[in-house]
């Protein structure tokens, strides 16, 4: 059976746009700071794309356009948003780990953790798969949050994909000389914020993997002393929706102590979030099985783990291709 005209034009959208729907979901991801907003605008980039597909004279490359279409398709939706904090964006840390603890806020739109898994595209060039990782980091997307959405949209352009000004300009319908003064003032904040370019390209550390193994294993046997020896002394812990957070070991190992870790109640499964190492975590359920909990994103620095983002959302599991639940008599921990 032969394809009508309209199938065929399909079938060679699909075939030329469909190599580029990993970067555009990583591109939409750094824009939004949410995996479920980023795939939304995706899928309405290629919505919008197929419906003018016809009209695309191939002024600029298939990439570019597609780029263009996103791009207003993140702005389109920022202006209907606000941006997603982590608690530590909100308030001050909790100042007593044994004390009254602020009520769960899950009307607040909080920033997610993405799964390399989805935005790790094969790539040839070991240096481009580096600085994508570098570029994915939370303390980045965290800070992207507070630019408003053009100055996002040309700091990425520009620091992380390589764009030159001039491309950038011409994507935004904007003047080079106003391109480069929103890249500026972008620049800026993120330098305030204690980001430099550089850290847009710092290398994961092949050490982190032991890291994680030794603190899953620790989280998951209630062993205080080897935690101890896995953080930083001004290390901290946030576990969005809870509003609360802790800075320094000593806190946060007094609130693990006396409100979280007890021996055999949570199990962790290795996996790997914005270019960090993180786990999947479970927890034991009063039927025989562990139950989906959180998404943990460690970040680790001089060897040791300075901030820990306890997503605790066990919708986020699905995100990263676990089950919702676990055997309580499966497989041990990889």
């Amino acid at each position: 059976m032969s394809l009508t005209s309209q199938e065929e034009a399909v079938a060679d959208f699909a075939t030329m746009a469909d190599p580029y729907r990993q970067e555009l979901l990583a591109y939409c991801y750094r824009m939004l700071g949410s995996v479920d907003d980023a795939e939304d605008q995706v899928q309405e980039t290629m919505l919008r794309a197929w419906r003018a597909y016809s009209d695309f004279e191939g002024r600029s490359s298939l990439r570019t356009w597609l780029y263009r279409i996103a791009t207003n398709s993140c702005l389109r939706a920022l202006e209907n948003r606000g941006r997603r904090p982590l608690p530590s964006d909100l308030s001050s840390p909790a100042a007593d780990p044994d004390g009254p603890l602020a009520s769960i806020r899950r009307e607040v739109s909080w920033l997610q953790p993405m799964p390399d898994a989805l935005v790790a595209a094969p790539s040839a060039d070991p240096a481009s798969v580096v600085s994508s990782r570098a570029s994915m980091r939370l303390a980045l997307i965290a800070a992207l949050q507070y630019l408003p959405g053009r100055q996002r949209a040309v700091l990425i352009l520009r620091d992380v994909l390589g764009w030159h000004a001039a491309e950038v300009a011409a994507l935004l319908d904007v003047s080079v000389a106003a391109a480069n003064s929103a890249l500026q003032r972008a620049r800026a904040h993120l330098a305030q914020a204690g980001i430099a370019e550089d850290d847009l390209r710092e290398p994961a550390d092949p050490a982190d993997r032991a890291l994680l193994d030794r603190y899953a294993a620790a989280f998951e046997s209630a062993d205080l002393a080897a935690l101890t020896d896995l953080l930083r002394l001004d290390a901290t812990l946030e576990m969005p929706p809870q509003p609360y957070w802790f800075a320094g070991r000593d806190n946060i190992l007094q609130f693990l102590q006396s409100r979280v870790l007890t021996p055999g109640r949570f199990r962790l499964l290795p996996t790997a979030a914005n270019g960090q190492p993180a786990v999947a975590a479970y927890q034991a359920a009063g039927n025989q099985v562990f139950e989906a909990h959180a998404v943990q994103v460690l970040t680790i620095r001089g060897g040791l783990v300075s901030r820990l983002v306890s997503f605790n959302d066990d919708a986020l599991l699905r995100t990263f291709g676990f089950p919702a639940e676990l055997p309580a008599s499966g497989q041990p921990r990889p």
